[in-house]
């Protein structure tokens, strides 16, 4: 509770801080002027996004076992949706969840492919912002975030190599430190980290990492010519350029906890983003919510789309979220 109550605190600032000296009656005639023929496309790009976010994960889930691609875009776009309107990042074990109800994969282990999947984004948005700096000049703030970024980066893939390559030695390192621990204790964290570990398995299998890491950079790629698909129906005359820097700026704008739907970190982060270009805040805050409209709101649909047939349950989520903690 105190992560929602801090969430919503968060958002609200970043709202008024949103809205600030904006006239509403501007923002209002902006919506009604935007070229509305380019949602279309928009939508159609942000659905291949995340079509091909389902067959990336397939492919890191593929040394577990093989999932029908089908099923796995149903569950993505569960997971999605969960992500989105759960509050303190609950939704994130949304889609280990229900893959380990639809398949033999442990849940541990399908976190561990979560786990896999969030360093390669992050690894890609970091080459990007880096390719990025050498077209455009990056404000201080942005490119000292980029740094911090590469630096935990760094360190977290290092870990998941160590973790696959001397597997054996983590594991007598680990049940050493949990010696003081009572024995059912050492024995149920030690089965979840096996099982956690199980999920790395992709990153030893050089041609499948080689096509995952291929899918990410389409992705997000796909993500940045989506906005400035927008940057069009808005006719804002910017660079091609400025939709990577929004990109790069609103992903770390939303990985701070807010409240459930993104709601004030999506709307700074876009402000904030196109005030480098000229783009004044009035136009920005249109941007904004036209924008978090149409992404989040295609992901709603998918979701509670796919939600009767998967039967996905908060309170079980909850419950084995819970469970995952102890």
């Amino acid at each position: 509770m105190k992560k929602v109550v801090l969430g919503f605190f968060i958002s609200a600032l970043l709202i008024y801080l949103s809205v600030k000296d904006t006239d509403f009656r501007h923002v209002i005639y902006g919506m009604t002027k935007m070229g509305y023929g380019y949602i279309l496309p928009f939508l159609l790009i942000m659905l291949l996004m995340q079509a091909l976010r389902a067959w990336r994960w397939g492919l890191i889930l593929n040394p577990l076992e093989k999932i029908r691609y089908l099923p796995l875009f149903a569950i993505t776009s569960a997971g999605f949706l969960a992500i989105t309107v759960l509050p303190a990042r609950l939704g994130e074990l949304a889609r280990p969840y229900l893959v380990s109800r639809k398949s033999a994969i442990r849940m541990p282990a399908a976190v561990g492919t979560i786990f896999v999947e969030r360093i390669l984004d992050s690894a890609t948005i970091l080459t990007i912002a880096s390719a990025v700096a050498f077209f455009t000049i990056l404000p201080a703030w942005l490119l000292r975030a980029n740094i911090i970024l590469f630096v935990i980066n760094l360190i977290l893939f290092s870990g998941v190599f160590f973790a696959l390559f001397r597997r054996p030695l983590l594991s007598k390192f680990f049940n050493f430190s949990l010696r003081i621990l009572p024995e059912k204790w050492k024995d149920t964290l030690s089965r979840l980290l096996h099982h956690f570990l199980d999920g790395f398995q992709v990153i030893g299998d050089g041609k499948r990492l080689f096509q995952i890491i291929l899918l990410s950079f389409l992705i997000w790629l796909i993500d940045a010519l989506a906005i400035y698909i927008l940057f069009l129906a808005f006719n804002f005359q910017i660079l091609p350029v400025a939709a990577f820097v929004l990109m790069i700026i609103l992903i770390i704008g939303i990985a701070i906890p807010t409240a459930p739907g993104f709601i004030g970190n999506w709307h700074f982060s876009c402000v904030l983003g196109l005030g480098l270009f000229g783009i004044n805040k009035t136009d920005a805050l249109t941007f904004a919510i036209i924008y978090h409209f149409l992404a989040v709101g295609l992901v709603v649909i998918l979701g509670l789309g796919f939600f009767p047939s998967l039967k996905l349950s908060f309170a079980d989520l909850r419950k084995e979220a819970r469970s995952f903690r102890k």
